[in-house]
């Protein structure tokens, strides 16, 4: 039967990436942004703000009505925010936990009453490494990715016994335009001595040298098709890498590399 599957902020980068790897892989495919787009593989563009909750329920409502069933949804809307944790106006933050965060859970609370009548179901969370390993100068971003992977482990447990199964997906440094749309605020930039740009600066060479959303969305449709999802996974060798450092060396060890990395 062909799995039918949704994909947030699915218009460019990652999600757009995603959303083509499980059409190649055969599925209905519908992706849901805010940007009005058309698309010539066989996805359908559903138009939609992730902050309006009712707005994701009818967007589900419709693929529920056209094809029966969400068979897989992917959480991928959002953005990242950079500048100093003292100087982040709370309504910056607020933003971006209303996309991150609670874009995530209005597209969750949409899909789990009918994937718990029918018993079955994935839900994917795109969180990332920065969950994992907050980063100087992007506390917003790392603790809104925190965050998601907190809630998809809550969520994993709470949705087992009825045969739907949640996880966590981490990626590391993605070749995207996500590095263009970061809203950067550069504000004590002298104070910090300059640390601030410098970090961002490295933040970004590294995503525009890292993995490409291609690479990463094989991944995602991968663990989508498993049998038994992990409640977590990092995504790349690098970063599966960080993920067994981190159980193994001491957080002090941790911070002061993270540290001499984002915060010189």
């Amino acid at each position: 039967m062909q799995q039918v599957v949704i994909v947030t902020g699915g218009s460019s980068g990652i999600g757009l990436a995603t959303a083509r790897a499980f059409r190649a892989a055969g599925c209905m495919v519908y992706e849901l942004s805010r940007r009005d787009v058309v698309h010539q593989d066989g996805i359908v563009h559903i138009s939609g703000d992730v902050t309006d909750e009712k707005r994701v329920r009818e967007a589900v409502e419709e693929v529920e009505s056209a094809q029966g069933r969400v068979d897989i949804l992917v959480c991928n809307a959002g953005f990242g925010i950079s500048g100093a944790a003292e100087f982040t106006e709370n309504q910056d933050a607020k933003q971006l936990l209303d996309v991150n965060l609670f874009g995530m859970v209005n597209a969750v609370k949409a899909v789990v009453p009918g994937m718990r009548r029918r018993r079955a179901g994935r839900i994917l969370c795109i969180s990332s490494i920065a969950a994992a390993v907050p980063i100087p100068f992007q506390a917003w971003y790392s603790v809104s990715k925190a965050a998601v992977s907190a809630y998809a482990g809550a969520l994993r447990q709470e949705l087992l016994p009825f045969g739907i199964q949640v996880c966590a997906i981490l990626p590391g440094d993605i070749r995207s335009g996500f590095t263009g749309h970061r809203v950067k605020s550069p504000v004590g930039d002298d104070i910090y001595g300059g640390r601030i740009s410098r970090s961002v600066a490295v933040m970004e060479h590294d995503e525009q040298t890292g993995m490409s959303p291609e690479q990463a969305a094989k991944a995602i449709a991968c663990i989508a098709f498993k049998g038994h999802m992990k409640p977590g996974y990092a995504i790349g060798l690098p970063y599966k890498g960080v993920m067994v450092l981190l159980r193994i060396l001491p957080g002090e060890w941790i911070s002061r590399i993270v540290g001499h990395v984002y915060a010189r």
